[in-house]
């Protein structure tokens, strides 16, 4: 067996294995473990079942089979063989099986005890994808459950190992140091130029390291197939060199050509995405060009499926990708940014359960019967509770949650469940739509009629993305064999319906063309689409903008069609509400599919109770409205109120309105009934009898003079205040107050003409000191009225002086 890093860890492994059943393994890039440690444990003897090995993508479960099988002497499918999806070369002699992670879920739902089955392995766990972390925690929770003799390793080459041992219950973590070669880092000296295309950046830095180094391959690292056919078509041609493209979406038999040498006088230049971090051998690359991008899936809300989305890569990726440069020779890797640039790059990807679609997993969760896994990073319930709502609507669960026969079938299929549902129901000639959603779009910038993309599949327009359409028509294709047949013919824009339940599309009133979506959300088309004047579409594609998105993709949908497929969930409801735009309440019969109202008519035989509830509602977006009479009443209780006493702000009100206004709503059915409505009798019911008592004995409406006369107490200032004349108040020597705590009046004294003179908290220290100057102007300007000198001990008047 060929001797690498990993070699001499190989005894320690097999021992690990045997006496704990499980255990981690770190080795850097390169190392050796995806093909040596696999056939060390089958040369070993201690399994007799099978070894069952996870890659993360297909390329690299091919690749490592063959090379495993190559080791051996033998073709691939013999004691060495690989299953993915649509493809397997495995036979009764096959011992290690390569496979793709998906792959282990489905053999496990089938088969929970895995049998056959003696060693699992999980490659390149680093990446953290949902798959891995699914089959990992299912493996874990299969063992302890039924298959205590179950071997399990987790391999990574970046990956921090505690967290995982731990998972494992404390398995052993060996780790493999060193790399085959070195390799030097050099970064850019300065920020690429932001005028300069990508593209145009990378060109220009694998020239300059082809030119500094004249021996050996170079892999070059980019997001995707369109940034390596624009580098290629800026590199061809390059004397001396083989451009050989390396991308998922390749046929096999030009990935191979990726891979194999170059030939004799040729240097070999890979432009690839992130394919070629992992699994690979490319024997002959000496030196790495790294773009420092990468294209991951991520949860898309615009799609409601996962998306491709263009990304800075980690520090851990970027250690990946190095590590390629020196597993035949001392390499070179360059790097397409700055050292200083190198420290606000993230340490390492985000793990994709807590990015990536959650559908599938709670569908899977479901056929598996319990969620209470061991996950090494638990799935956000937000996600999952949002996944489970979309599953309900497309028939895979019920309402408790639990599976049923048709999300069993839908699980069953290599799609995603919106996919999947539509698929099962609509048959194969749903399946160019099925292949149309899942890819790129072909027609970008080419507005969003979805019935455009569909034509564009079978007669492509010069605007088409060859590429794409190539992809969907193979897609079509393995999809048609995947799906049944059905009786019933659909329309493209029914098929749509199907997958996208929560985004069928009502025209809103108005000039605009904005909709409301059945899920509840809202959207809108750009005004010179032909799909603008719809009065119902099905949107497959949105912007994401969480208030207001923008449909990027679309078909009309007839309410012919809506009903031909969703008769059972179109349902008559009866309902009172408080109409916002014309400010009234509102009774209503209405027919319903989700949040639109297809048609409705008026409810004559509404209860009182709803009627009034429906106002409340009115009263609650509106706010209060207070006449002076009961402003002054609230005023006088707040003054008074004591601790358990309810809330008499707006806010305390409004909050309990069902407990005390609401009887008082009879009659109220518009904005102008709630404005009108005097809350003053409400809010005494809501004291009751003994709290009102207390307020006008501690907060009277009014004051009595020593006259007898009542005079209203304002509450709405800092102060309660009253305004009286001030002869009417002689031979007062203590001044008045309201409330628990004695709030001193504010008493505006007037004149004989009802103006004011003084304004005083303090009655007594009035009469003490500022009188005597109030006297002397007001014996002037009144000579008929009493201003005597003592006014503490005058009896008060409102008359003149007695003529003589």
């Amino acid at each position: 067996m060929i001797t690498l890093p990993v070699t001499h860890i190989l005894p320690e492994l097999r021992q690990a294995l045997a006496q704990a059943g499980r255990a981690v393994l770190q080795a850097p890039p390169g190392a050796g473990k995806t093909t040596l440690v696999p056939l060390d444990l089958l040369a070993s003897g201690l399994y007799p079942g099978k070894i069952l090995m996870l890659e993360p993508r297909r390329l690299a479960a091919r690749a490592s089979a063959v090379r495993m099988a190559s080791t051996l002497g033998e073709a691939v499918g013999q004691r060495v063989g690989y299953r993915i999806r649509g493809e397997a070369k495995i036979s009764d002699a096959t011992r290690i099986e390569v496979v793709t992670e998906g792959i282990l879920t489905r053999m496990i739902q089938g088969d929970p005890e895995l049998s056959g089955i003696s060693c699992v392995i999980f490659d390149e766990f680093h990446e953290r994808s949902l798959q891995a972390d699914l089959g990992l925690a299912l493996v874990l929770e299969l063992r302890a459950a039924l298959r205590p003799d179950l071997a399990v390793l987790v391999m990574s080459a970046t990956l921090d190992a505690a967290p995982v041992a731990a998972l494992m219950q404390d398995a052993p973590v060996l780790t493999a140091e060193g790399r085959a070669f070195p390799v030097e880092t050099r970064w850019l000296p300065r920020p690429v130029d932001a005028s300069l295309r990508f593209e145009a950046a990378m060109a220009g830095l694998i020239r300059q390291a082809l030119g500094e180094n004249p021996e050996g391959g170079l892999l070059a690292f980019l997001p995707g197939e369109a940034e390596i056919r624009r580098l290629a078509a800026l590199l061809d041609p390059l004397p001396g060199c083989v451009i050989r493209p390396l991308y998922g979406a390749m046929d096999f038999a030009s990935q191979q050509a990726a891979l194999a040498p170059a030939g004799p006088g040729l240097r070999k230049l890979v432009l690839a995405t992130s394919i070629a971090e992992t699994s690979l051998t490319l024997p002959d690359i000496r030196i790495v060009v790294d773009g420092g991008k990468a294209r991951r899936a991520r949860f898309d809300p615009g799609s409601g499926m996962a998306r491709l989305v263009t990304e800075r890569v980690t520090r851990a990726e970027a250690e990946q990708r190095r590590g390629r440069a020196g597993r035949v020779a001392e390499g070179l890797c360059y790097r397409l940014w700055t050292k200083g640039e190198e420290g606000g790059m993230a340490a390492f990807p985000p793990p994709g359960i807590q990015v990536a679609d959650l559908t599938a997993l709670a569908l899977e969760l479901a056929e598996w019967g319990s969620d209470d896994l061991p996950f090494l990073t638990p799935p956000p319930e937000a996600g999952l509770s949002e996944a489970r709502a979309l599953l309900r609507d497309l028939g895979a669960l019920d309402a408790t949650g639990s599976i049923t026969a048709h999300g069993r079938k839908l699980a069953a299929l290599p799609l995603h469940p919106r996919l999947g549902h539509m698929l099962a129901v609509a048959g194969k000639e749903a399946a160019p739509l099925a292949a149309l959603i899942g890819e790129r779009d072909p027609l970008r910038g080419a507005g969003p009629e979805l019935e455009l993309r569909l034509q564009a599949i079978a007669r492509p327009p010069e605007n088409a993305d060859r590429g794409v359409i190539e992809r969907i028509r193979q897609e079509a294709k393995r999809l048609v064999r995947a799906a049944g047949d059905s009786d019933v013919q659909y329309s493209p824009a029914q098929m749509a319906a199907l997958a996208y339940p929560d985004r069928i599309g009502l025209r809103r009133r108005g000039e605009a063309p904005r909709f409301l979506l059945s899920g509840g959300k809202g959207a809108y088309i750009e005004p010179g689409s032909a799909l603008a004047k719809a009065r119902l579409l099905v949107a497959t594609d949105l912007d994401g903008d969480p208030r207001e998105a923008k449909i990027r993709m679309a078909a009309a949908l007839s309410e012919e069609e809506l009903r031909e497929i969703a008769a059972d969930r179109i349902t008559w409801s009866d309902e009172v509400i408080w109409n916002s735009r014309e400010n009234r309440v509102q009774a209503l019969r209405r027919e319903r599919y989700g949040a639109l109202v297809l048609n409705e008519r008026a409810w004559s035989e509404a209860p009182a109770e709803a009627l009034s509830r429906a106002a409340l509602q009115g009263l609650r977006e509106n706010g209060l409205s207070w006449s002076a009479a009961a402003a002054r009443l609230r005023a006088r209780i707040a003054l008074t109120r004591g601790e358990d006493w309810p809330g008499v702000s707006d806010l305390a009100l409004l909050d309990s309105a069902e407990d005390w206004l609401l009887p008082w709503l009879g009659k109220a059915r518009n904005l102008g009934d709630l404005k009108g409505l005097d809350l003053s009798e409400a809010l005494k019911a809501h004291l009751g009898h003994a709290r009102m008592a207390e307020v006008d004995r501690l907060a009277p409406a009014h004051f009595t003079t020593p006259l007898g006369r009542a005079v209203p107490i304002d509450y709405e200032g800092e102060h309660p205040a009253i305004a009286v004349r001030l002869q009417e108040m002689f031979g007062v020597t203590q001044h008045p107050t309201v409330g628990q705590h004695r709030l001193p009046l504010r008493i505006s004294l007037l004149s004989p003409r009802q103006t004011p003179v003084q304004v005083t908290l303090d009655l007594p220290g009035f009469w003490s000191n500022s009188y005597a100057d109030v006297r002397k102007d007001m014996r002037g300007q009144y000579p008929k009225h009493p201003w005597p000198e003592d006014p503490r001990e005058h009896e008060p008047t409102l008359r003149a002086k007695p003529r003589r």
